[in-house]
């Protein structure tokens, strides 16, 4: 948490990751110096996690993550450092999908939305409840991403848009593309999710 923040943003990492994803970690880093809380934890158990290190059956299981960040949000607005504050998901890979089902759950009670690489499509029939002004971001050349995104795009009802990253691949390792992702999600951030102006005790 920043001095004086203005949000909140939620972390859904993708399958195989965790909170500790270093792009994850470097995204938030970035928020936390527009002056935006971030929280980030593992969708699942240690238990889960070695098992679906050898069956996964669980990184494809969207109901499931969607839940747990469902909780992990009721859990932040139980704490007294946090009330007030508006809340957003920034999803990478499959927990873009689980952000979005988890926002279509929640209604108002998520202003913004950002996928990173995401899997949007996976959320299916709740792309048409989310309100949350939904930014999707994917690498120029993660072609059938790209596509996957297109179709989400066109099924949310929420404001929208879809920015493509010139060059970069899926995980944005190339150098500056992951930058460009964190400019991209703190400005979409600052604008839909800090209208408020809510101001951190």
């Amino acid at each position: 948490m920043p001095p004086a923040a203005r949000g909140l943003v939620g972390f859904a990492h993708g399958s195989g990751s965790g909170r500790r994803s270093p792009r994850n970690q470097a995204v938030a880093h970035y928020l936390q110096g527009k002056g935006l809380g971030t929280l980030l934890f593992d969708l699942l158990t240690e238990e889960e996690e070695r098992l679906e290190s050898q069956t996964r059956h669980l990184r494809f299981n969207i109901p499931l993550l969607g839940e747990r960040l469902i909780k992990a949000t009721a859990w932040a607005g139980s704490q007294a450092v946090l009330q007030g504050l508006p809340i957003g998901y920034f999803g990478a890979s499959t927990g873009a999908a689980a952000a979005l089902v988890a926002a279509a759950e929640l209604g108002d009670g998520i202003r913004a939305v950002v996928s990173r690489g995401g899997r949007p499509d996976l959320a299916g029939n709740a792309l048409p409840k989310v309100k949350a002004a939904t930014l999707l971001i994917v690498g120029g050349h993660d072609t059938q991403v790209i596509e996957l995104n297109v179709k989400a795009h066109s099924a949310l009802r929420c404001e929208k848009q879809l920015t493509i990253v010139p060059g970069a691949t899926h995980l944005f390792e190339e150098p500056g593309a992951l930058e460009r992702v964190a400019q991209f999600a703190a400005e979409w951030f600052l604008e839909h999710l800090c209208t408020a102006k809510t101001v951190h005790p």
